[in-house]
């Protein structure tokens, strides 16, 4: 099934980009708001609580993933988006509320089972509406949207100082504000209703994803993507700390978050045009070998002010790249009927990732050796997300045999 562009695309486009927003804006607010909450002790916050907190709010979404998912191959896209970011909202408003640390997280989690349907949603929509030979940027440009809300949240954090309650009051608000937007113009898949409509005599479902079929590129793409968000997820989350621990006053721990991002945003620019020429796995293993590099720099103790955001705007352009190009990868590969799944998966495995990263590294912050073991780890993860990608033999524009058997049943 041969896919291509609508006239609704463009606004589909920046819906999907909105929707991803809004997931990059939520975990930033979290990261920038827990310097202050250990700081105030608000609630009785400690590091052990914030690192549950943050924890928590992960699970939720890497439930949401592996749930949702598969049930947008079964009841359509539109929906499921919309939806979820209803649910995200509503519950990121409660948070500020939450009079313990116990109901703060119960709060995180459910807003993240909303959150978890959003990016692999957003991502098979939007590679279901460009042509193929545009996957890998179409997704790169979607995922553009994550750290233009990481770096909103950033911008934001500094200029609200302790008052962390705004973060989460304008994140929810914000989703409230697109959820009526996607009901009005949000148009369901035209590739997922031409699935619908074909004879299902050949279809891809989650067992098929580790059968003979799909096996290798399966665990390939599983374990890179729990790697890289792991890389994601615990840079953002925990960054300022770990800057902190090296000792950067809270001001410059968040400033060097929004450096982080605005890479983040140059890089999946540049590796989405890139990969769609040069072969996506090509370049992810290139990403992530030379963010291994750069993540053990940053463990050095660097004097200039000027180096250090010069490393760690370049550890942004390569390390979260390096992840949005496997969901362009497994978008590429998997046929309509099961692309929702495969993504969703995908997603949901990354997102054990996005548990751990948080978790141990909260763990260092705890034990006071954040900085350097924090970086070291990194770079080891980095270097582990290289190899699960060695195992992947196709390149982009090229499919195996069995995935162009799939595409063309």
């Amino acid at each position: 099934m041969t896919t291509t562009p609508t006239r609704s695309a463009p606004t589909t486009a920046v819906l999907c980009w909105l929707t991803v927003l809004l997931e990059g804006y939520d975990l930033v607010a979290l990261g920038a708001t827990i310097p202050t909450l250990l700081k105030t002790h608000h609630i009785g916050f400690t590091a052990a609580g914030a690192t549950m907190a943050a924890t928590v709010s992960l699970v939720g979404v890497a439930v949401g993933a592996a749930f949702l998912g598969p049930v947008t191959d079964r009841f359509g896209r539109r929906g499921m988006l919309i939806g979820s970011v209803l649910v995200f909202s509503v519950f990121t408003l409660l948070t500020p509320l939450a009079p313990s640390v116990a109901v703060f997280g119960i709060l995180r989690f459910l807003a993240g089972i909303g959150l978890g349907a959003c990016m692999p949603v957003a991502l098979t929509v939007m590679s279901e509406n460009l042509p193929a030979r545009r996957r890998a940027s179409a997704n790169t440009f979607t995922m553009t949207g994550y750290h233009f809300g990481a770096v909103i949240t950033s911008l934001l954090a500094l200029g609200v100082g302790e008052n962390w309650h705004v973060l989460f009051y304008a994140g929810g608000v914000a989703g409230l504000l697109v959820v009526p937007l996607m009901w009005w113009r949000l148009p369901e898949s035209a590739a997922y209703l031409e699935a619908k409509r074909q004879p299902k005599t050949d279809s891809v479902g989650m067992r098929d994803l580790l059968g003979p079929r799909y096996r290798r590129v399966t665990v390939a793409v599983w374990a890179g993507s729990f790697m890289g968000l792991l890389l994601v997820y615990g840079l953002n989350t925990w960054l300022p700390q770990l800057m902190r621990g090296a000792g950067y006053p809270i001001s410059t721990s968040v400033a060097l978050l929004l450096v982080l991002n605005i890479g983040a945003i140059i890089g999946l620019v540049l590796a989405g045009v890139i990969a769609d020429r040069a072969g996506i796995a090509r370049i992810a293993r290139i990403w992530f070998g030379t963010g291994a590099v750069l993540l053990a720099v940053l463990s050095l103790h660097i004097g200039s002010a000027f180096l250090l955001n010069a490393l760690v705007l370049l550890t942004g352009v390569f390390i979260f790249s390096a992840q949005v190009l496997i969901f362009g990868y497994v978008a590429h590969t998997f046929p309509a009927e099961a692309r929702g799944t495969a993504l969703g998966l995908t997603s949901a495995v990354g997102r054990l990732g996005s548990i751990v990263g948080p978790f141990i590294t909260g763990a260092l912050v705890t034990a006071g050796v954040a900085n350097p073991w924090g970086f070291w780890l990194f770079a080891a993860v980095a270097v582990l997300g290289l190899g699960a990608l060695l195992l992947l033999r196709t390149r982009a524009g090229e499919r195996s045999p069995a995935a162009r058997a799939a595409l063309n049943s």
